[in-house]
């Protein structure tokens, strides 16, 4: 999964970069928020909607066909359904799961974020679709200056019932350790990549082997 932050682009094309690692990611969630503690509030609903359509936009001229879901904003999951996205992104601090289901219905996507194995348990409970799990190691992105390790992430994919995301921190450096897991949420590792397409492509191998 690509967390598709455009701050982590710098002065470059996000949406440029984005293109250019489709072939090799399988899922965006669209996350325009400014990088650090800084970017701790909502999503702004504008700055949401009009990333959506970019990104929406991009992914059916390439040909592909991947889930598209927007970070914090049930209202622009809602709007934009009927264009393609796929649902949404949700935080502990969000909009509660529960209204997000009863608004977007059983078709759409929603993701939930974890920070521990607890929190992984009680979503068991929950009408969810995915779990985001981390952060694995330290990452400066959203200002975490440790992560949680790798075993961690090992114990909450075997005690959920949906697919769990690992997050933090997450690069080629470390990737392989997760690769008895199968699947990452990455920004930075591409978005602020020299060579965003080599990296997404040799990530997608660390984790096949």
């Amino acid at each position: 999964m690509l967390v598709f932050t455009p701050e982590l682009s710098g002065e470059r094309d996000a949406l440029a970069i984005l293109e250019s690692v489709l072939p090799w990611i399988d899922m965006v969630q669209v996350r325009p928020k400014p990088v650090g503690l800084e970017g701790t509030g909502p999503t702004e609903a504008r700055a949401a909607r009009d990333w959506c359509r970019a990104v929406l936009a991009r992914v059916a001229e390439s040909g592909r066909t991947l889930p598209v879901v927007v970070n914090d904003r049930v209202d622009v999951a809602r709007l934009l359904a009927d264009e393609g996205l796929a649902g949404v992104h949700l935080g502990q601090t969000d909009c509660p799961w529960k209204d997000a289901r009863a608004q977007l219905g059983p078709d759409l996507l929603v993701g939930l974020s974890t920070h521990d194995v607890t929190q992984v348990a009680q979503a068991i409970d929950f009408d969810v679709d995915y779990l985001g799990f981390g952060p694995v190691f330290p990452t400066a992105t959203k200002g975490f200056d440790r992560g949680m390790s790798p075993e961690a992430t090992w114990v909450a994919s075997e005690a959920s019932d949906v697919p769990v995301f690992p997050i933090g921190g997450i690069g080629l450096s470390n990737a392989q350790e997760l690769a008895h897991i199968g699947r990452v949420a990455v920004g930075s590792a591409l978005l602020a990549s020299d060579d965003a397409p080599g990296a997404a492509r040799a990530l997608r191998g660390l984790l096949e082997r």
